[in-house]
C-alpha cells in the first residue's frame, strides 16, 4: 500500500514530510489530506490512522518545528555568551536562519492558524522556544532599573514581531523583498534602535 510509509517503517513521519513539502509549495491551507497521502505514496485513507484531519497533521508539523526552533535558538544563545548583547543578537540572526532553512515548519508554526495550545505537545514545544527568547530578553534588560524595565515577555514579543515582519517582507521572495539591505542588516538596525530606546546601548 505504501512505498514511503511502510518501507521506511514510519508512516506518521512520512506524512509529516509530505505535508512539509506541500506547505512550502502551496501554503498551510493550500493542500488536502488526499494530496498529502498521494505525496507520501499511501492510500487516501491511510493518513487517518495517525491524524484526525489536516489541522491535526499541521499541528504535528508545527510541534516538530517548534522543537527545532528551540534547539536553534538555544544553540545561538549559548548560555548568554560571550555577552548578553552578543547572545541576544545571535538569537535574532538564528530566527531569520530558521525561517529560511525550514520554511514548511515556519509556516505551520506561524501562518497556519493553528494555536500553540492546540495540543499538549505543541504547547510544550512552543513554550520551550519562547523561554529561550524570554530568557535572552531578561538577561539583557537586567541592568535597567526595575521601575523602568519592560516585562521580559513583552521585550521578547517586540523582537519576535520585528523578526517575523522582516521574514515576511524581506526574506521570502515576496514583492517587498526588493531592498538594498539584507534581512540581517534590517534586523540588526531594528534591534539597535529598540535597545537604544531602552538605554541598553549607547547612541551613535
Amino acid at each position: 500500500m505504501s512505498k514511503r510509509g511502510y518501507h521506511h517503517g514510519n508512516l506518521r513521519q512520512a506524512l509529516v514530510e509530505a505535508a512539509l513539502d506541500l506547505i512550502a509549495e502551496k501554503g498551510p491551507t493550500g493542500f488536502t489530506m488526499a494530496e498529502a497521502a498521494k505525496r507520501a505514496e499511501v492510500s487516501a485513507a491511510a493518513p487517518y490512522r495517525h491524524f484526525s484531519g489536516r489541522e491535526d497533521l499541521i499541528a504535528e508539523v508545527a510541534t516538530q518545528g517548534y522543537e527545532l526552533f528551540a534547539d536553534v535558538l538555544d544553540y545561538a544563545y549559548n548560555d548568554g555568551k560571550p555577552s548578553p548583547l552578543a547572545a541576544f543578537e545571535a538569537v535574532g540572526r538564528a530566527y531569520l536562519a530558521f525561517a529560511r532553512k525550514y520554511p514548511g515548519h515556519y509556516m505551520a508554526m506561524f501562518e497556519s492558524g493553528i494555536a500553540p495550545g492546540q495540543t499538549p505537545d505543541l504547547s510544550r514545544a512552543a513554550d520551550r522556544a519562547n523561554r529561550v527568547l524570554t530568557s535572552a530578553a531578561d538577561a539583557l534588560s537586567a541592568r535597567i532599573p526595575a521601575d523602568r524595565r519592560p516585562p521580559a515577555a513583552m521585550f521578547s514579543a517586540h523582537i519576535t514581531a520585528m523578526s517575523h515582519g522582516i521574514v515576511e517582507l524581506y526574506a521570502r521572495g515576496k514583492p517587498g523583498a526588493r531592498t538594498p539591505f539584507t534581512p540581517e542588516e534590517l534586523l540588526e538596525a531594528g534591534i539597535g534602535i529598540y535597545l537604544r530606546g531602552l538605554g541598553l546601548i549607547a547612541g551613535d
